[in-house]
């Protein structure tokens, strides 16, 4: 996929909760995106820790933007099925980087995994996975 490719995804975001967040896309491809954002309070929990729904946003993000970029031919659009995740760390500060890549890419739903991780160490902060349901115009 092309950096003009990458950049529409972008672009697609500014406004919405992924502009709002600051998510930054830096690769895009059919086979894996990248994103990351950089740790601000607008991420945090009360409680001082990095907010679920911080992670879900870029995780999902990814997925969906994957899934676009995926899409069968004839298809529409893509609604969310399932998501689920699994939290093993967090981050109170740096970078947030993740990783989405496919498990399935069929013609009806599509599954895709995205491993959410630190940037200053590496350590994995999420495990999550989306089933997409893919959408053709009704007959």
């Amino acid at each position: 996929m092309s950096e003009p490719a990458r950049a529409q995804f972008q672009a697609a975001g500014e406004g919405k909760l992924p502009g709002l967040l600051d998510l930054e896309l830096i690769e895009a491809t059919t086979d894996r995106f990248i994103g990351r954002f950089s740790v601000a309070q607008k991420h945090m929990a009360p409680n001082g820790f990095l907010h679920a729904a911080s992670i879900i946003a870029l995780a999902d993000t990814l997925c969906g933007y994957a899934t676009v970029a995926n899409m069968p031919a004839g298809a529409n659009g893509f609604t969310t099925i399932e998501l689920k995740s699994n939290f093993l760390s967090t981050a109170r500060d740096g970078g947030v980087r993740a990783v989405a890549t496919p498990i399935h890419r069929g013609r009806t739903t599509q599954v895709w995994d995205a491993l959410v991780t630190r940037e200053a160490d590496g350590a994995t902060i999420a495990l999550f996975r989306c089933t997409q349901m893919i959408l053709y115009p009704k007959a």
